[in-house]
């Protein structure tokens, strides 16, 4: 009996990691950062705003952004909030089912 658990815990765990990279795969080719419109003297402009580090940058991207750009920038951003909210998830399964086969699992749900 305890064979068999352990041969779908290491089943699951499998899968669960084969999830991760493919989450994390699909993560990583999203565009990055967010297209932000600044208005200045009464005129808008449009910047791409990302993280480098601790540092936030901003590359200009120009007065007039096609609506395609501003969409895809933000499809990119609900994506990258969705794949990040898996990831997360995923990283909690992937844990538990690698305490669950060394057997520690048990005790810490208690």
């Amino acid at each position: 009996m305890m064979l068999i658990l352990k041969g779908v815990l290491k089943e699951e765990l499998e899968n669960s990691k084969r999830r991760y990279s493919v989450f994390r795969e699909a993560f990583d080719k999203l565009p990055v950062g967010v297209l932000v419109k600044k208005k200045v003297s009464g005129r808008d402009y449009y910047y791409l705003m990302f993280r480098e580090g601790k540092k936030v940058k901003f590359i200009y991207k120009g007065k007039n952004v096609s609506q395609e750009e501003i969409q895809k920038y933000a499809d990119a951003k609900k994506m990258r909030s969705k794949y990040r909210s898996f990831l997360i998830d995923l990283k909690k399964e992937i844990s538990f089912l690698k305490k669950a086969l060394n057997g520690r699992a048990m005790r810490s749900v208690s």
